[in-house]
């Protein structure tokens, strides 16, 4: 299949998936932080980011669960 040797296609040793797990992690926690630095005054990031942060989350993550799933069907 074309999708699974692209899920799989090797990077310094992790397949592709690992990547975009990492990056979907790091997302999910840049999200939070957003939230938690600006309820604490620090006003580095503006909250409007919060919510396209949080979209971007979710995106990145349906592509990941997607890539994972094809290792199934």
């Amino acid at each position: 299949m074309m999708l699974e040797s692209v899920t799989y296609y090797t990077i310094l040793g992790l397949p592709l998936i690992a990547y975009i797990g990492m990056v979907t992690l790091f997302f999910l926690l840049l999200t939070a932080a957003v939230s938690w630095m600006n309820r604490r005054g620090i006003k580095k990031i503006c909250f409007k980011w919060h919510p396209r942060l949080a979209m971007l989350t979710i995106v990145i993550a349906i592509v990941h669960a997607f890539l994972g799933l094809l290792a199934y069907f």
